[in-house]
């Protein structure tokens, strides 16, 4: 199985495999990852005002710019194995 594939299917079982809500801090450190892992660098303008969730992700994102694609699935991969490990 190819890295992407490896990361395909952990997006897929993120959704289905993980039994408790991750903390929050988790789910930035996923958010982040996959973004970084489909999309590269964080783009666009930090979002504003009382959107403090946008916010949080967009930052969460922000932090792991520079990481290479291959390196943000990989780390993408083990979270949700050890989250679905719980």
């Amino acid at each position: 199985m190819t890295l992407q594939e490896e990361f395909k299917n952990a997006a897929e079982r993120s959704k289905t495999d993980i039994k408790e809500r991750p903390s929050n801090e988790d789910l930035l450190k996923l958010y982040a990852l996959y973004k970084q892992a489909d999309e590269g660098d964080v783009s666009g303008e930090r979002p504003g005002g009382f959107d403090f969730k946008a916010i949080a992700k967009y930052n969460a994102w922000e932090e792991i710019k520079g990481k290479p694609k291959e390196d943000a699935m990989r780390e993408y991969i083990d979270l949700v194995n050890k989250l679905a490990s719980k």
